[in-house]
């Protein structure tokens, strides 16, 4: 049954989520929102008390008043402090886990590079190297997008992609490159968003769990051609990426 705009925006869920590190961060999101939710609901409550407390109590002299003051000034200054030190420790692991923390030594390697308006995803073939690049050969209409050496031997078995296909329960080690300016990677249903930025080789490493095609967006606005900036995650399971692996290895063009 479809739903209408008014109706489906009371419950407005996240994206679906299909990577293994995803309901750790929406756990973490969640209870910011509710925590949230609660000091603001504890912030009226308290106002309004006030409010009719001190009209009750306007012209009636109070002897505690130093100390009253101090409990209403301190002890909320001490809470908040311990729960926003309790959330920030905890925002801190899950970025470090996913950041600071080296990927498995099996984990997939797959290098993204960003080019205006354009993704390529580039598997190192059999040999498990990357090819040697260079900007002087790339030659798109040649079927060499990304510049590959020919005289370099780890670069005949490389494959280059325009949508990203990875296999499902396998970590994969994402190398993230731009050639031009910085490109926003984002893939909202695996909860991964990292700047690619010229000169740099970042590193992203995540687990994607349900097999289905996801969108891949650039998040930050490279030039007049950022709108059609897009490209696909195909997450498939094992065997069937086996498949295309092999195909695309037959088929694929060589610099």
């Amino acid at each position: 049954m479809l739903l209408s705009p008014s109706s489906a925006l009371p419950l407005w869920p996240l994206p679906a989520d299909a990577s293994a590190h995803g309901p750790t961060l929406d756990a973490h999101l969640l209870l910011n929102l509710w925590i949230a939710l609660a000091l603001l609901a504890l912030a009226h409550t308290l106002l309004l008390t006030g409010l009719v407390a001190r009209r009750a109590h306007a012209h009636q002299p109070n002897p505690n008043e130093a100390t009253r003051l101090w409990r209403i000034q301190y002890l909320p200054l001490a809470a908040l402090t311990l729960l926003f030190s309790f959330l920030t420790l905890r925002a801190e692991r899950l970025w470090a886990a996913a950041r600071y923390t080296g990927p498995d030594l099996t984990a997939m390697q797959v290098e993204v590079t960003a080019v205006q308006f354009a993704w390529y995803f580039r598997y190192p073939g059999p040999d498990a190297s990357f090819g040697v690049t260079n900007p002087r050969l790339v030659a798109p209409a040649e079927g060499n997008p990304l510049g590959l050496d020919p005289r370099d031997p780890h670069a005949a078995d490389d494959l280059i992609s325009s949508e990203l296909v990875l296999p499902a329960n396998r970590q994969v080690d994402l190398r993230l490159r731009a050639e031009d300016v910085i490109h926003g990677f984002a893939i909202p249903e695996m909860r991964l968003k990292q700047n690619a930025v010229p000169g740099e080789t970042i590193h992203l490493h995540f687990t994607p769990t349900t097999p289905g095609a996801y969108a891949i967006l650039c998040t930050q606005v490279c030039g007049l051609g950022h709108y059609r900036m897009s490209a696909t995650l195909r997450v498939l399971p094992p065997d069937q990426f086996a498949a295309w692996l092999a195909l695309k290895q037959k088929n694929s063009p060589r610099p």
